[in-house]
């Protein structure tokens, strides 16, 4: 089908008041990049909010109970975890398990008190007692309970927004509980004991929209990939990609560059590529960061263009440290592409590279070899600017845009010089 981003906008826009999660995904995506659309911060967050509901809906009401770890082979009929009530002994044993510190057990007993599942009765109490005694094992789904009940308030955990604060928080920085997270979006989203932001409120509701279940198409896409089958995992990727997921625009990009994909015209897979870098490194991947260079620089996609080649290798090495941007931007400065000559520079940055990567070490060797010799050769003929201008000239004719090369050549004769005289 031909590329029409208005009608996709139209499509998306149906799906979405038809109910499609992933419609909501990905319109919460556009509006929160101005994809086609202007920026609006609150559309985003109104479309993210509504499946990052649905999501912690999900989560809320998964008890988790790890029946493999309870043995009574006489009761195995009674031991499976949909069951609507819990036998009264294997409730006795679940307690035993939390008593000796079994921190599953805890969250899962805190769970079933804290809403009165199982028939067990609604307790407070209990549920705090047990979240808080796996809590201080270091569990960050307690911490994300022990928020939410702080958060609505109760008998036994008084109404208290910093203290909310303080256990979503702990939860969403130990591994990124989605839980802690969506409540702190929540909290950002009505400016609950925080000052309120929308775009740290869709940041989060992004980060628990992406854990629903559409994202196994990761797992479909990746299979495609490694049995042969291009198109069918770009498709896939592709759609992730729509719906925001930082990967799977790189991934797509990537299956794009490789042209191996029959689904879309050659010339096209370029320019959708870099559009897709694009995406990605606004999201924070610095490798999408120096590949748009990378397109800019050679002109991939897109007319060839040094000095804004030069800008996101720039922005690579400022906000990422990565050492192949640093190493591209030397060689820039070092030859006066797109950017002012600076040797300096240029020296710094290889070295840099160096410094940051441990695969850097042999291009930073051989690029400085090559810039010290150029250097000592220029120094040497024009020593005598008068008297051996013409010397200079003939060389520079004779070696014309193989000038690299000559130098390449003169730097591995030197290596075999010394080395075998080293070995003399």
């Amino acid at each position: 089908m031909d590329y029409d981003q208005a009608k996709a906008l139209i499509y998306y826009t149906f799906g979405s008041a038809g109910g499609s999660m992933m419609s909501q995904m990905i319109l919460g995506y556009r509006y929160l990049s101005g994809i086609n659309v202007l920026k609006n911060c609150e559309v985003a967050l109104n479309h993210y909010k509504k499946v990052a509901d649905y999501i912690a809906d999900k989560l809320e009401k998964s008890e988790g109970i790890p029946v493999e770890k309870v043995r009574l082979t006489e009761r195995t009929e009674n031991l499976s975890s949909n069951s609507e009530i819990l036998d009264w002994d294997i409730y006795q044993y679940y307690k035993f398990l939390a008593e000796r510190g079994d921190v599953q057990i805890q969250v899962s007993l805190g769970q079933l008190h804290l809403i009165g599942r199982k028939g067990l009765d609604q307790d407070y109490y209990k549920a705090l007692y047990y979240f808080l005694k796996a809590a201080k094992a270091g569990s960050a789904n307690a911490m994300a309970f022990i928020g939410k009940m702080y958060l609505e308030g109760n008998p036994a955990a008084p109404q208290n927004n910093a203290t909310a604060f303080k256990y979503f928080s702990m939860a969403a920085n130990k591994s990124g509980q989605p839980l802690a997270i969506y409540y702190l979006a929540e909290m950002y989203a009505s400016g609950t004991g925080v000052l309120r932001s929308c775009r740290t409120a869709v940041e989060l509701y992004k980060g628990v929209c992406e854990l629903g279940h559409w994202a196994e198409k990761f797992l479909t896409a990746y299979f495609a990939y490694k049995d042969g089958d291009v198109d069918s995992s770009l498709v896939q990727y592709a759609l992730l990609a729509e719906m925001g997921y930082e990967v799977a625009q790189s991934n797509s990009a990537f299956i794009l560059e490789s042209k191996k994909a029959k689904i879309l015209e050659k010339e096209k897979m370029y320019p959708m590529a870099l559009l897709l870098w694009n995406r990605a490194a606004i999201q924070g991947n610095a490798f999408a960061r120096v590949k748009i260079g990378d397109y800019h620089y050679y002109g991939y996609g897109t007319k060839k263009d040094y000095k804004t080649a030069a800008t996101h290798y720039s922005i690579a090495v400022d906000k990422y440290h990565s050492a192949q941007a640093m190493f591209n931007l030397a060689y820039m400065y070092e030859h006066g592409l797109g950017i002012a000559k600076n040797i300096h520079l240029a020296r710094r940055l290889y070295d840099m590279a160096a410094q940051t990567s441990p695969d850097a070490h042999i291009p930073v060797f051989f690029a400085l070899m090559k810039l010290e010799t150029m250097h000592l050769l220029r120094d040497i003929l024009f020593f005598n600017q008068f008297t051996m201008r013409w010397k200079w000239i003939k060389l520079d004719n004779a070696v014309g845009p193989y000038w690299d090369l000559f130098v390449i050549g003169l730097i591995v004769a030197i290596l075999i010089f010394l080395l075998t005289n080293r070995h003399r």
